[in-house]
């Protein structure tokens, strides 16, 4: 049962990771008024952005050092196509807040994937024998 909600569940992040990216094309590729914005600047909107975006791909995915490589050139791919719209230009220094956000999301989601299979491997009875102590010898 704990299986097929775990399927259950990354097959809806899944088609959930299908929308966020086509609301971030949208977003980055249509009229500068259509971008959400929040009053701490471009360069935080950037970085909590493409963060949120990576992490909610890691749910899906659960390869974050592959993931946030691909996000990254995701990133740098919309931001240089923004050259080509009328009412933006091209930035690499958004560029690159994107990709840190994206690549800062990955580090955490490997972070907490390993220490997830840490535990749960060190939890399992019978698969660790228990440790000879020094009074044991």
């Amino acid at each position: 049962m704990i299986a097929e909600l775990k399927s259950r569940f990354r097959a809806g992040a899944k088609v959930c990771s299908g929308v966020i990216i086509i609301l971030l094309l949208v977003a980055a590729l249509g009229p500068a008024k259509w971008a959400p914005r929040t009053e701490l600047g471009w360069r935080f909107d950037h970085l909590i952005g493409y963060f949120g975006i990576t992490l909610f791909f890691c749910f899906a995915w659960p390869r974050p050092l592959l993931v946030g490589p691909i996000i990254v050139a995701v990133a740098a791919s919309l931001e240089s196509l923004q050259a080509l719209t009328p009412d933006r230009s091209a930035n690499l220094e958004a560029a690159l807040w994107g990709a840190g956000g994206a690549l800062a999301a990955a580090l955490v989601a490997e972070l907490f994937i390993r220490a997830w299979r840490w535990g749960v491997k060190s939890t399992r009875p019978g698969k660790n024998p228990p440790r000879k102590s020094a009074s044991d010898f």
